[in-house]
């Protein structure tokens, strides 16, 4: 099993929220990676982070800057952590809740979208930071450890 897992969660029919699975897609098959995908995250997620060394979750998100943001996670019981849909830094919290030990190191790269009505297409400017965001993957799994891309953070 790949030890490096790259998670893009989105809901393809709501525009922009597609950047996720969209930017995974793109990525392609790499050797020693396993790529993973689905609408939102769950508490069944937790398990898909055995075994890794490196996890990095890929959500579009309206509040982070253009085009992208990438940062560090660290488990935490957010407002997320009893819903359906559950927050990385939750999922994380479930995993070491469940297995009594600490995550793997994971990240989150968010990158910019406008618009989410059901329905729409991707916005312009989404293509644009989706392009940004698969040129950055690209150089991070070029460099799959957790202290160089804890230097790229913030």
């Amino acid at each position: 099993m790949p030890k490096l897992l790259v998670f893009g969660y989105g809901n393809p029919s709501r525009g922009d929220d597609a950047l996720g699975p969209l930017l995974l897609e793109r990525l392609g098959a790499v050797p020693g990676v396993e790529r993973l995908t689905d609408f939102q995250l769950q508490v069944e997620h937790a398990l898909d982070l055995d075994d890794r060394d490196l996890v990095l979750f890929l959500d579009a998100h309206l509040s982070c800057l253009s085009p992208f943001e990438f940062s560090q996670l660290t488990p935490a019981c957010d407002n997320s952590y009893t819903t359906h849909a559950m927050s990385p830094a939750a999922v994380l919290q479930v995993y070491r809740q469940i297995r009594q030990r600490p995550p793997p190191p994971a990240f989150l790269l968010g990158i910019r979208g406008e618009r989410f009505e059901l329905g729409e297409g991707l916005s312009p400017s989404a293509r644009n930071h989706l392009e940004a965001a698969l040129s950055f993957v690209h150089g991070l799994l070029a460099q799959p450890k957790p202290e160089c891309w804890r230097a790229l953070c913030g």
